[in-house]
């Protein structure tokens, strides 16, 4: 009986070194460019360029198999996931970006071995990579920048950040 405890305890600490050595692959983007028009609108849909970004990010991950898009709960954000969503019938779950890091925490614990696309804001993804352990790739994101996309390799403790850009160049003064 010893002997089948020990084998067993030995097993699950087994799978727990495995889980813990899978792979977290993770892409950030802020939302694409969003309708300016109206100066008031609070939760403004994406504008023509911002659409034709989406689909350039669509283009660019499809290729990854997601298993998961996070969201912020603006129009902007989930506009930008959708193309990708819906051409992988993945449903995008909505994160509190004031809460990134909590996010952040359930996603190294509970994703291992999975690949995800987070979709947030020029003020709060730089937050997210150094939340998940990395140092910020760039020191900022101004308003008029919507083209980085970091891509995040996270295995155990280590965290490996990658800064690429994709679709048009943003029109950075």
């Amino acid at each position: 009986m010893k002997k089948l405890i020990l084998a067993l305890v030995l097993v699950l600490g087994l799978q727990q070194i495995s889980l813990a050595q899978k792979t977290l692959k993770v892409w950030i983007v802020r939302h694409a460019e969003k309708d300016t028009s109206d100066p008031k609108d609070k939760d403004p849909d994406l504008s023509n360029a911002g659409a034709q970004r989406a689909e350039d990010l669509k283009k660019e991950l499809k290729s990854q198999r997601l298993d998961s898009i996070f969201s912020t709960d603006y129009k902007r954000t989930k506009l930008t996931g959708f193309p990708l969503a819906d051409i992988t019938g993945i449903s995008i779950q909505t994160y509190d970006p004031s809460k990134g890091a909590q996010l952040v925490k359930s996603l190294k614990t509970n994703a291992a071995g999975k690949k995800i696309l987070i979709v947030g804001h020029s003020n709060t993804i730089l937050e997210l990579i150094e939340a998940f352990g990395a140092k910020r790739p760039v020191p900022t994101i101004v308003d008029e920048e919507y083209d980085y996309l970091f891509s995040l390799t996270i295995k155990g403790d280590k965290v490996e950040v990658k800064t690429d850009k994709y679709g048009s160049k943003s029109k950075v003064e």
